[in-house]
């Protein structure tokens, strides 16, 4: 899956999916897709990645407490 990070606009290629949606989990590993060569995978923060078509990611997949209003 590709997320866009909201800083530099750059793509970001997710690869772990469960990590994605868990709201447990703050950061996901993911692979910038920037430049010709192979980027090593980095950790993103959640909060900083958004769709490419500039929607922001889902409470669920970020916030546990997301049924807490």
């Amino acid at each position: 899956m590709l997320l866009q990070d909201k800083q530099t606009g750059h793509l970001v290629e997710i690869h772990d999916l469960e990590t994605l949606i868990s709201p447990l989990k703050p950061t996901v590993s993911g692979q910038l897709q920037a430049g010709e060569e192979e980027q090593d995978p980095e950790d993103y923060k959640k909060e900083q990645l958004l769709f490419p078509s500039g929607e922001s990611l889902p409470r669920c997949w970020m916030d546990e407490n997301y049924k807490d209003s």
